[in-house]
């Protein structure tokens, strides 16, 4: 099986999907914009061939390197990146390359948020209404319908970019003084932003699946540059489980992460955000490794080589959580002084990767619970000002 993995040294933790496959005896190619010697050893022992190709968004260099990748070592039998950035590049490629996975009209209909809208409403999937944004007067009317306040953002976006909560027309004429393309409003929604995140096999069915839950919403953190957390729950609610197995259903996915979050409202029920079509961001994976006690980079590994996991089994242990600080905000107490008040809790510390600056802090620590008020604690001591 030769697949090829675009960006295998991003982020920092992928590597090990790319050695999870080699230990199963996969031919990995990988396609990076990074020189080969500065990949993790790790990393340069488990590719069978590495192309630099120094722009990931020249289409036609990995267009070439594809080629080139094929002449060398037969077909392609899976293209992936698990990342939000190379989606729509993966979808290509497949289509060019005549590999199966998410082809281009897939990605057109899923990864936006107006197709996102489409996929939940048909499943019947609650789900805050919207409209493409082409005038301030288009706006407002729609304002008029669902109320204030809206947010206005990217068709296709992630981490809450170049998002805006208006809360009266002049915010409008405000947040359209320039024309922003490709956007879309939606009803503003109040309520804790829960996960349902998993994978599922070659058929469709949920392998694995489990729920995290934010400290505070990514538009608020990015926006007014809070500390986040974030955390693993040790059973995923009914309801929520109803409603993400409706979504996954709707989405048709196979073979392939999913990342959806929702709204918990205040009733106890739940309204779709969006979906994801890939890995949860972050250090998440390395999350739920230490959630269950197991590997999902291997698990993700025996689903793409075809193993039958319908017997698969795990529990869901500990809520493990990551709690963010900022290199703008003066703490409490040192890191020397955290790793001694938190003890076996603390299981990593990490300076973030710059692009997770704005959503997820400068560093993380992550610390693993058996109960919510120990961890609460442990996002005190380290968030502390």
């Amino acid at each position: 099986m030769n697949v090829v993995f675009i960006s295998p040294h991003f982020p920092p933790q992928f590597f090990h999907f790319v050695t999870a496959l080699r230990e199963r005896g996969v031919t990995v190619l990988g396609i990076g914009d990074a020189p080969y010697a500065s990949l993790p050893h790790e990393l340069r022992e488990s590719l069978s061939e590495y192309f630099f190709t120094p722009n990931l968004n020249d289409y036609d260099a990995l267009l070439r390197a594809t080629g080139y990748l094929t002449w060398r070592h037969g077909r392609i039998h899976r293209i992936d990146s698990l990342n939000e950035t190379w989606l729509e590049v993966e979808a290509r490629l497949r289509e060019d390359f005549h590999v199966p996975g998410l082809l281009p009209p897939d990605i057109a209909r899923l990864r936006t948020k107006l197709g996102m809208h489409d996929v939940f409403k048909k499943a019947g999937v609650p789900h805050p209404d919207g409209i493409p944004v082409k005038d301030a007067a288009g706006v407002k009317a729609f304002a008029r319908s669902v109320g204030y306040p809206l947010v206005l953002k990217p068709d296709v976006g992630v981490g809450a970019a170049r998002t805006f909560k208006v809360s009266s027309d002049a915010d409008v004429d405000a947040a359209l003084a320039e024309p922003l393309h490709n956007y879309v409003a939606q009803a503003f929604v109040r309520g804790a932003i829960v996960t349902y995140d998993g994978l599922v096999d070659r058929d469709g069915n949920i392998v694995f699946r489990l729920s995290h839950e934010y400290s505070d919403g990514v538009m608020e953190v990015v926006l007014e540059q809070r500390d986040i957390s974030f955390w693993s729950l040790t059973e995923v609610p009914p309801a929520l489980e109803a409603l993400g197995r409706r979504a996954v259903a709707a989405l048709g996915l196979r073979e392939r992460w999913f990342h959806l979050e929702f709204f918990r409202l205040s009733d106890g029920s739940y309204v779709a955000l969006e979906a994801n079509l890939r890995p949860p961001g972050g250090f998440m994976t390395d999350m739920m490794n230490y959630t269950c006690d197991m590997d999902v980079y291997r698990l993700w590994a025996r689903i793409l080589t075809g193993e039958d996991l319908r017997d698969f089994r795990y529990t869901l242990k500990y809520h493990v959580c990551h709690s963010a600080r900022r290199a703008s905000r003066r703490y409490r107490y040192s890191h020397a002084e955290l790793v001694a008040k938190l003890g076996d809790a603390l299981l990593l510390h990490r300076d973030m990767p710059a692009v997770y600056h704005s959503a997820m802090g400068n560093e993380m620590y992550l610390t693993r619970h058996k109960d919510l008020a120990s961890m609460h604690e442990a996002i005190r001591l380290i968030q502390a000002t």
